[in-house]
Parts: C-alpha cells; structure tokens; sequence
C-alpha cells in the first residue's frame, strides 16, 4: 500500500462508519475508482461561504422575501374566495342581488394579477442576486487556485479544479435559479394553508395537518439516502471531468502509444459510476414520490368523506368543504417539488462541500504577516544577489527526507550548475530558491531577507525561474514576452528578443511580433519557444534566474541558440542551473554535483574536470558520446 493509501485509510478509520453505511444495500451507490477525493473540508466551511457569498446581498434578499410572502399570501385567497361565492355569493344571485360574486370575481382576478406581478418581480430581483453570487464563486474559485501553492497543483489534477469551478458551480446555480423559489414558495404556502384550514373548521384542519407526520418521516428518510447519493455523484462527475481533461492534455502521447481503447475504456468505467449515481438518485426520488403520493391520495379520500358527513349533517357548509378540497390538493401538490427541490439541495449541498474544501485550503506557502523589502541596490552594481541557504533541510508532507540539513553560498552575480542523478535533489533545491516550497528547517535568504519575509510580487520580481516545457499562453508572441513585465513597451520587447537572438525569427513569422502562439505555443519549435521563454526572462530583469533543465529537449542547433541567449541573460545575475547536458555546465562559474540531497563536490568547471571524482567521469562519459 503506498503513503497516499495508508494516509487515506487512516483518516477513514477516525472519521468512522460511511454514512451510506447505514442505508439499506438497494439504497448504498459504490464509490467511484481512480483518484481519491480527499481535500478536506473544515466543519463549518460550506455554511461560511455561503454566508459571505449571501453577505453583500442582504437588502435585497430581504426585498425578495417580502415579495415572496405577498405573492403567496395573494395566490391562497382563492379557495377562500370560492369559499365565499358558494356560500354567500350564489345564494345572493337567487335573491337578484349580483354583488357579492362580482366582488369575489374582481377579488380573485386582482390577487391572480398581483400574484403574477409580484412572480415577475421576484424572479428578476433574484436572478440579478443568483448571477452575482455565481460571479463572485467562479471569481474566488479561479483566484484562489493560481495562489494554491505548487504541492496542492502537483497533488490534485487540473480536471478536479475545473470541475469544482464549472460542474458544481452549476449545481448550485441549478438549485439558486429554480430550487430556492420552489422551496419558499412550498414553505410559505403550507403555513397559509394551515392557518386557513384551522381557522375554517379546527376538527378537518387538525386532521389535516395530522399527515404532516408520515410525509415528514418519509421526506426524512429520503433526505439521508440522497445525501449519500450526491456526494457520491458530484465525486464521480469530478472523475469523468478528470479523465477527460488528462487524455486530451495529453493527446499527443495517447495517440503516439495508441492508448485510445485503453482510455476509453477508464473512461467508461468512470462514465459509468456517474451514470449510477444519477440512477440511484432517481430511484430513490420515485420510491419517495410515489410513497408520498400515495399517503397523501389516501388522507385527502379520509378528509373528503368526512367532510361530506359533516356537510350531511349540517355542521359543515358546502363552500369550507369544496374550499378545503382545493386546499388539501394545494397542500399535497408540492409533493413533487419538494422531492426536486431535495435533489437539488442534496447535489448542491455536496457541491458546495466540494467547492468550500477548495477555498478552505491554505497555501503551503503564505504570504508573510510582516512584509520585507530587499535592499536597495547601489548605482552601478551587477544585478544579481546574494543567495544563502542557512541550515535548509526539505521534507515532502508524508515525511520522506529529499534533502538533508546543508549551507550554501552563491555570491551575487556567480551562475552554478547543478548536475546529479535523477532525483538527487536539484530540481527541489531550485524550488526552494523560487520558493514554491519553504524549507522544513533553516531558511533561504536573498542578500541576507529569508523569502518567507518577502511578499510574492516582490519575490517574483527578483527571482524567475525558465523551465524546459517554455510554457507559452495563447496569445501573441509580443504579449508571451511581456509577461514578465507587462508595462513594457513595443520598442523594450523587441530589444529583448533581438539581445536573445530570437528576433530574426519572430519578424518572419506569419504577423511578426503580433503573431498568435496558439494552444502552448504549438505554433512554433520549442527552441523558438525556449528562446521566447529567454527574451520574457531577460525584459523581467531579475537577480536571480533559474534555469532548469532549459535545453533537455532541444537538438543540438536549437541547444546552441538557447546557450547563446544564456550567456545574455545571465550577465550579471545571480544563476542556478539544473542541468543533465553537461554541455550547458561550461558557461557556469561554479559546478554542484548533487547525490541523494547531498552535494557531493563544488568547484569550478575546469577544476572538477580535471579531478577524479564524479563530474569528472560524467564529462569523460559525455565527451566520448561525441566522438
């Protein structure tokens, strides 16, 4: 069993029983296979976000409920209504006198009008309200995300993100737009109809209520099933969204290894678990429905009969019995909407968990409670800085130890190459420096200010760091470059990509400078790209560049091209560069051979060259490979 594993069923073994559990074995959903779902939520996450998301909002939330009321207040007058004309109005029509049914009349079209009107304006109020909320959720959403620091992103995929800020937030949009107003106007309705019906006649109006008790025990019982089925169900949908978006991130290799038929057939397993949930859901809403509806037919015949016998008996006038039918059948009506509205809620319910377990998450990585500056540079100095790790150590959060306790110095201005085995620790000590992860122990400081004083704008301004994947946004050539530095001008981007040597050719491209890069920068080689990720670099200005592994994937021409536009960029600054070629190690002042988080030997190139240690068998090694 792995770490991840043995963590996961820790943390089931204190949670306790599943909730579905307890549910009868037609009722339990299986859980869907692949990657777990294991952000976790804090007691009392989703209450809050909804709090803050309802905040803002309040005044007209208040004005919404007050058209509600009215409106529902307006829409159960009718019975009563034709209460009134059977009772008082026909018999007043015997006697010539047409008053009373034309006042019922004009009574019942003006509540019908302003039931409608006030519909209208509900609707509206709260379709400005909902949207607003939706806005701001896919805001925090997207915002919170790109601050997530990079363990949470290297843990959980892309696909789980995206579902969190599409399929769950238009779960809840679903149940904001419809399910809400259903709910209110249920709520709103039966306590109208209670007051009514008591007050008409106590004896058929507490009988009446009487049915609230096996309806609630049903609705109950059906409420906790759902529960289970939708948590499960927002779960599964996650996975198909996460499934999907990893085979076409990765299309090129699926098509190259010809992994269609085994992707689509995780695919279908994933599809499938979906599928089941929502089955599941729908059959345990129709066994509710029709164990509801029935109960309610059974006490609407026992009303009926009864109320007959006591019209028969002359207790009951004919109007309060025709008046309570059509209430019972208002009464018991919602029964459907009220197993839609639960549904709704239920998936809802489990997709705000999902979204408040998202933004319940710290980054790893926070910014400083007290904010630093680095120190002024004097006129006329080298742009580099003096980088120190003083004490660092590094562990990942299951426990493993990937660099043991070290100190390093590297002097402003000085670039030192890493070189070492696959995980030997070189691509962690760069992430230190960039601070993607802060040390377990010790700290990484910048001309003496640890980074964890540093706020992330600052930090980002002095430390850039140039990967091998050159990733480019779609956009055009001329806005990739900017990046760094977005108030650039046209003039300052060109002098970058011509001091790089990429500027001949981005002009013979299709729109020169305004040239769309497409999906990753596709449009172009991925020396062109590197040389693009090189020009954004140098226009950024940083002290400290680092280079990590930056022409793994290059061929010779295009290594040449990017170490041509290295020697520019790193002029002055402060450099570390991960490398495997030890080609690009020859334009380093200082050599680091890494082994097991350890360095192992430091030195200059030509002094490690000619030693007998490793460096000097991996360049022995390297240089026969060119004979």
């Amino acid at each position: 069993m792995s770490v991840t594993e043995t963590e996961e069923s820790l943390a089931l073994e204190e949670q306790g029983p599943s909730p579905d559990a307890l549910l009868p074995e037609e009722d339990r959903v299986p859980a869907p296979s692949g990657e777990a779902e294991d952000i976790p939520v804090p007691p009392g996450a989703p209450r809050a976000l909804l709090r803050s998301l309802l905040g803002p909002h309040k005044a007209r939330i208040v004005v919404a409920m007050v058209m509600i009321t009215v409106q529902q207040a307006a829409l159960q007058v009718g019975p009563l209504l034709v209460s009134y004309a059977i009772d008082r109005g026909i018999p007043a029509l015997r006697d010539h006198d047409a008053g009373p049914l034309i006042a019922v009349t004009a009574g019942y079209l003006g509540c019908a009008a302003l039931a409608t009107l006030l519909q209208r304006s509900f609707i509206r109020l709260s379709g400005v309200v909902n949207q607003a909320i939706l806005l701001e959720m896919r805001r925090r959403i997207f915002r919170h995300a790109q601050a997530l620091s990079l363990d949470f992103h290297e843990r959980y995929t892309s696909g789980r993100i995206i579902s969190r800020a599409t399929s769950d937030v238009d779960t809840v949009r679903e149940l904001l737009n419809e399910g809400l107003q259903e709910l209110l106007s249920v709520i709103l309705s039966v306590f109208y109809i209670s007051v009514v019906l008591i007050v008409m006649d106590w004896r058929l109006g507490l009988a009446s209520l009487a049915s609230a008790l096996p309806i609630y025990l049903f609705t109950r019982g059906y409420r906790r099933r759902s529960q289970v089925i939708f948590r499960r169900s927002r779960t599964a949908v996650a996975q198909v969204i996460v499934r999907f978006t990893e085979t076409m991130n990765g299309i090129r290799p699926v098509q190259a290894f010809r992994r269609e038929a085994a992707n689509e057939s995780a695919f279908a397993v994933s599809n499938g678990q979906y599928a089941d949930s929502n089955a599941q859901g729908l059959l345990s809403m129709a066994r509710f429905v029709a164990t509801a509806r029935a109960t309610a037919n059974i006490w609407i015949t026992g009303i009926v009969i009864w109320g007959a016998f006591l019209v028969t008996q002359g207790s009951l006038e004919l109007g309060v019995l025709a008046a309570f039918v059509l209430y019972l059948r208002r009464l018991f009506d919602p029964v459907d909407q009220v197993a839609m509205f639960l549904n709704s809620y239920q998936s809802a319910s489990a997709a705000l968990e999902k979204i408040a377990g998202l933004l319940a998450h710290e980054p790893s990585v926070p910014e400083p409670a007290e904010p630093a500056e680095l120190p002024a540079k004097a006129e006329g100095a080298i742009p580099g800085r003096t980088v120190d790790f003083d004490g660092v150590a590094f562990s990942y959060r299951t426990g493993k130890q990937i660099l043991p306790r070290f100190d390093l110095r590297i002097p402003a201005g000085q670039s030192v190459a890493v070189v070492g085995a696959t995980g030997a620790g070189k691509s962690t000590l760069a992430k230190l420096l960039a601070r993607f992860y802060d040390p377990s122990e010790g700290q990484v400081t910048l001309d003496g200010v640890d980074l964890r004083s540093l706020p992330t704008p600052e930090l980002r301004r002095g430390v850039v760091m140039v990967t091998q994947e050159s990733f480019l946004f779609s956009g055009t050539v001329a806005e990739n470059i900017a990046i760094g530095r977005p108030d650039a001008t046209r003039e300052e981007i060109e002098a970058a990509a011509k001091a790089i040597g990429a500027y001949e050719f981005i002009a013979e491209l299709p729109e020169g400078f305004d040239t769309d890069v497409r999906k990753r920068g596709g449009r172009i080689s991925a020396g062109q790209r590197q040389l693009v990720a090189f020009a954004r670099a140098l226009l950024a200005d940083p002290a400290v560049l680092i280079l990590d592994e930056a022409t793994s994937s290059l061929d010779i021409p295009g290594e040449q091209a990017v170490q041509r536009a290295m020697s520019t960029v790193l002029a002055g600054r402060t450099a570390v560069i991960i490398a495997h070629r030890l080609s690009t190690v020859e334009i380093a002042d200082r050599v680091l051979v890494m082994d097991q988080g350890n360095v192992v030997e430091d030195g200059t190139p030509a002094d490690l060259i000619s030693g007998t240690g490793r460096f000097a068998s991996l360049h022995q090694a390297w240089r026969e490979s060119l004979v």
